[in-house]
């Protein structure tokens, strides 16, 4: 199934219009917040698990495994986000207790098998690394050398992201090619 690319960056639009957000970084647990959802940090480095939506009735938690690299816990934070806004209350996998519904975010969201996680993977590089953001930083940069490897940290620093999720980015917006 194809995921909601369209539908997507409209929500994304929508959310940084509504928290007045024109740069980076986005305040990503202040949009989640805005939401109404909590954001709580625990460390767990015994987990490759980086986070879990947590539903019990109008409360929602994301939870976020302080143990990882900040810009892991930003991505993780999205990633849960869209999992909220995006994916139905009930229709998680695992259920614990009294039917709280569970998202975790995991290897099977890395792998791209799910359209859920996709969804999610989308919806997070979406928020973190608006389009119109990198088109309009892109365009103020002047020459450049997206292969550079001190401009793409640096672009990734200024968005609070990972070089890594900065480079897929850039890849998907087709600014590079991988």
């Amino acid at each position: 199934m194809a995921i909601r690319r369209k539908r997507i960056r409209r929500l994304v639009e929508q959310l940084l219009d509504e928290n007045e957000i024109d740069r980076p970084p986005v305040p990503v647990e202040h949009i989640a917040k805005s939401c109404g959802l909590l954001v709580r940090r625990r460390s767990n480095n015994a987990s490759d698990i980086s986070g879990f939506l947590f539903r019990q009735g109008p409360e929602v938690i994301i939870g976020v495994n302080s143990a990882h690299a900040g810009v892991r816990q930003r991505f993780t934070i999205a990633h849960e986000l869209a999992h909220f806004l995006l994916h139905a209350a009930g229709s998680d996998d695992i259920h614990v207790d009294r039917r709280f519904g569970v998202k975790f975010r995991d290897d099977l969201s890395s792998r791209g098998i799910d359209t859920d996680e996709r969804e999610a993977n989308h919806f997070a590089a979406e928020l973190l690394m608006p389009q119109r953001f990198i088109e309009r930083d892109l365009g103020n940069a002047g020459e450049m050398d997206l292969v550079d490897d001190k401009f793409l940290r640096n672009l990734a620093r200024c968005y609070d992201v990972s070089t890594q999720a900065m480079l897929f980015r850039l890849a998907n917006l087709g600014f590079v090619s991988l």
